[in-house]
């Protein structure tokens, strides 16, 4: 019993590890170091109504800010273009709400299951069944690999398509969609996620990759035989 247990255990753990790696990917790119990479990018489109790249790096920063903070809506409602005019409509703030609580419930999740890992790895070191558990994290890498893949071949297809069904998916209506003029589409255009999709990729594939070798040296360790006369009473 303790045994079914335990698999039944270690195969939802391995379940966990796609997740688990793109919110690690997503969460090192929810950051200002991805926008000033990004916005000086040669292929990257200047805005045509007037954003400067100190502007969009400082309102980006402020809009990151937000969605990583406690604080509400009020922060963006209140911040002010150099004219005077909101940096966002209502429309935009409402979508940018949905956004924060969206993040900040899977960043919670993430959180927690960094600590269920770190639990579980303690426990196996301790009771002897650490090479199992780091073989189903090698599977969840190898899940992991599959995933990716699947999103990156969409975005080669169409980008577009992706980026429509991931919103239809998490927010409701037509919330997201917005005019070309309004600051959200100017300081985060189709390229800027296009980018931010391609590597999250990366960055996955590279966690993936470590896990599945991780996965597969315990294999190996719980293979090789011992030297003769060894485990012997």
């Amino acid at each position: 019993m303790k045994l079914n247990l335990r698999s039944i255990g270690l195969a939802l753990i391995s379940l966990s590890v796609p997740f688990f790696l793109m919110m690690t990917s997503i969460r090192l790119l929810i950051t200002p170091l991805y926008p000033q990479v990004e916005y000086r990018m040669p292929y990257f489109p200047p805005d045509r109504y007037g954003f400067t790249l100190e502007q969009r790096l400082k309102w980006s920063k402020v809009s990151i800010d937000y969605l990583l903070n406690s604080a509400g809506i009020e922060f963006l409602a209140g911040q002010r273009l150099e004219d005077g005019t909101p940096l966002y409509n209502e429309r935009e703030l409402s979508h940018m709400q949905d956004v924060k609580t969206l993040i900040q419930q899977m960043i919670t999740a993430w959180t927690i299951l960094a600590g269920l890992y770190v639990v579980l790895l303690a426990l196996a070191w301790r009771r002897m069944w650490l090479g199992e558990l780091l073989r189903a994290f090698g599977r969840g890498g190898a899940w992991t690999l599959g995933l990716v893949a699947f999103i990156l071949a969409a975005v080669a297809v169409s980008f577009t398509s992706l980026f429509t069904v991931f919103h239809r998916i998490f927010f409701t209506g037509d919330t997201w969609i917005f005019l070309y003029s309004d600051s959200l589409i100017r300081l985060f255009p189709i390229p800027f996620w296009r980018d931010a999709f391609i590597l999250m990729g990366a960055l996955t594939i590279l966690g993936a990759a470590l896990l599945i070798w991780l996965g597969r040296s315990a294999a190996k360790e719980k293979k090789t035989p011992l030297p003769l006369g060894e485990g012997q009473a």
